[in-house]
Formats: C-alpha cells, sequence, structure tokens
C-alpha cells in the first residue's frame, strides 16, 4: 500500500488538466478550450496509468492500459481505410434522404480526398522532391485538423449534457428552411417541439410558463418568415399566441442571436431575464459561440438527429468553427509551412 501511494504522484498532471478543466467548465461553458483540456485529461490521465503501472509494478493495469493504447494507436494506423468506406455509405445514405446540396455533400467529397491521398501516397512513383514536400505539408495539416475537430467534437459532446434549469424567461427557437416556402420541415419541427417540452415542464413545475421566440427571417425563395412559420405551428400545436414572440429579420444563427437579444432586451426593459435557445443537438454548440459574440447570456438545449445525418452535420459545423477562427488557424498553419519548408531547405542544403 506504501509503495502505490509513493507512486500516485504521476497521476498529479492528470489531476491538474482534470481541476482546470473543470473550473473552466464552471465558468464557461461556451468555449472550445473545454474541449482541448477534456482532451488532455484523458490523454495524461492514460498515460499516467500506464507509468503508474510500470512504477508499481502492477501487471494488471499495464495490461489494460497498454491494449487500450494498442487499440486507439490501429485506429489512428488503419482506422483511415473503415472510416473511407463509413463516409462513402454515409454519402450515400444522405443523397438518397436529402437534397442534393453542397452542404449535404461534405461526407461524399472528404471520402474522396481521403481516397486520392492514400493512392498517391500507395502508387510506386518517386514523385519529384516539391512533391513529397507538398504530400509532408497536406499529411502535417491533416493531422492538425484532426486534432482541432478532436477538441470541437469533444467540447459539442459535453456541451449537449447542459440542463438549464426550470426558471427561464424565454426560449429561443433557432429557425431553418421551410418546405415549398411556407411549411415547417421535419427538422425544425423537432426543434419547436423540443421547445414545447421545456415549456410545458417549467410551466408543470413552477406555474410560469416562459415565452417562445422563433426566430427566422423570410427567405429569396419563401412565402413567409420562417419565425411567422414557426409560430403558427406552435399555435396550432396548443401554445397561447401571448407566450408567443415572432423575430422576422435574421438570416443566420449570428443574426439570430443578435435579433433575439434585442427583442428579449426591449420587452424586458432594465429588467434582467434568463434566456436559453433551442436548435438541433449537433448546431447547439455553435449556436452558443454565436451567443456569446453577441453578449447573449445564453445556453441551449438540443432535439435528437437522424443518427445517418449527423456525421456531414458535424463536418459543416466544424467547418463553420474553422471559419469561427479563421485568423488563428491561418496563423498556425503558417507556422507549420515556415517550419516545413525551412526544414526541407536545410535538409537539401546538408544533403
Amino acid at each position: 500500500m506504501k509503495e502505490l501511494v509513493d507512486n500516485s504522484y504521476i497521476l498529479l498532471i492528470p489531476l491538474f488538466f482534470g481541476v482546470v478543466f473543470l473550473i473552466s467548465w464552471f465558468i464557461e461553458r461556451r468555449r472550445l478550450l473545454n474541449g482541448l483540456l477534456f482532451n488532455l485529461f484523458l490523454g495524461s490521465f492514460l498515460f499516467g496509468l500506464l507509468g503508474f503501472g510500470i512504477s508499481a509494478n502492477l501487471s494488471w493495469l499495464l495490461v489494460l492500459v497498454v491494449l487500450i493504447i494498442g487499440f486507439l494507436l490501429l485506429i489512428l494506423l488503419f482506422g483511415i481505410y473503415g472510416l473511407i468506406i463509413f463516409l462513402f455509405l454515409n454519402a450515400r445514405q444522405v443523397l438518397k434522404r436529402e437534397s442534393r446540396s453542397l452542404s449535404n455533400m461534405l461526407t461524399l467529397m472528404l471520402a474522396i480526398v481521403l481516397t486520392i491521398f492514400i493512392i498517391i501516397r500507395a502508387l510506386p512513383f518517386n514523385y519529384p522532391t516539391w512533391f513529397e514536400w507538398l504530400l509532408g505539408w497536406a499529411t502535417l495539416v491533416g493531422f492538425y485538423l484532426l486534432v482541432v475537430f478532436a477538441n470541437f467534437f469533444t467540447a459539442s459532446f459535453l456541451y449537449q449534457f447542459n440542463r438549464p434549469a426550470l426558471k427561464q424567461d424565454y426560449i429561443i427557437v433557432l429557425g431553418a428552411g421551410l418546405l415549398d416556402g411556407k411549411r415547417v420541415p421535419p427538422l425544425l419541427a423537432k426543434r419547436i417541439e423540443k421547445a414545447m417540452s421545456f415549456y410545458h415542464k417549467q410551466f408543470k413545475a413552477t406555474g410560469t410558463a416562459p415565452q417562445l421566440l422563433m426566430s427566422g427571417g423570410k427567405g429569396g425563395d419563401e412565402a413567409l418568415a420562417e419565425g411567422a412559420a414557426m409560430a403558427q405551428y406552435a399555435k396550432e400545436h396548443g401554445i397561447p399566441p401571448q407566450d408567443i414572440l415572432i423575430e422576422d429579420k435574421s438570416t443566420d444563427t449570428t443574426e439570430n442571436m443578435r435579433f433575439s437579444k434585442y427583442l428579449m432586451d426591449q420587452k424586458s426593459g432594465d429588467q434582467p431575464y434568463r434566456a436559453i435557445f433551442c436548435s438541433n443537438n449537433f448546431h447547439i454548440f455553435r449556436a452558443s459561440l454565436d451567443a456569446r459574440d453577441e453578449g447573449l447570456k445564453a445556453n441551449g438545449i438540443g432535439c435528437k438527429t437522424a443518427f445517418y445525418y449527423l456525421p456531414n452535420a458535424f463536418l459543416r459545423e466544424f467547418a463553420a468553427i474553422l471559419v469561427m477562427n479563421k485568423e488563428r488557424h491561418v496563423f498556425f498553419v503558417g507556422v507549420m509551412t515556415f517550419v516545413s519548408f525551412a526544414l526541407e531547405i536545410i535538409q537539401a542544403v546538408n544533403g
């Protein structure tokens, strides 16, 4: 027992990352940093267990950790082939059930890019030096994007556990496109139904109902604003008109948050208020970042999405996250490019 206590210092690093993550999470759930900190905690905890097992001579722990690390390495080395197959199959399912828009073809495009890259790598050709460097650079950037995606996915996954208190003044329902320019589609209906479920749950628990703020403007191919169509849907499902507000000017999530905040500020005057927003589960984390950037103190609740649609949806969300933080990513990719190019020149001079 004394030996176990003496070797427990090895677990101080994961303990540190775990504490920092919890502090960051409770201060602000709406940031990508939480995903990075949680992944650092998990990674350091795994290697901490390995070091602890070696120093304490615990063979059963060593076997367990080695099996886990080995499995993760196998996924890293060979999982790309399974990923490509999965992406092609998923793309087929998405295109079969959804419209063939560019946003619905992300899994297909990623599968094609990865396939081409693997084929080029596997061909027995002596590529020019500049092309070999380009392949190495693409691999490096791809690994960087993989790490960024892992942090985003973890942050988004953790955000799903957000459980707002039943004491809200407003529930913002984020709009989406309408069918035939006037009808609420199934995806949007789920958002409204999730908000109505919270509405009824809060009213039953507290006797006070929040107001549903339907947020969505009128697209060029739509007969009416999304907010108006959503309000009509809620009325048809038993929500009193006096408990419904309409925001009908927004064209994207950022404007959803900005214009909704303006309406709530106007209605509440100088009085503080509590608000949450509702969207699909894959969308609420990025939407929370928009809310934070617009100065709106609101967290999200997510409705379920069909599993086949999630890979494509998360890729779209990830692309949007990259654009939101483009300056940071351009900087890091630029540094990697410079270092990689400098090392190539040094090797050429010495060779």
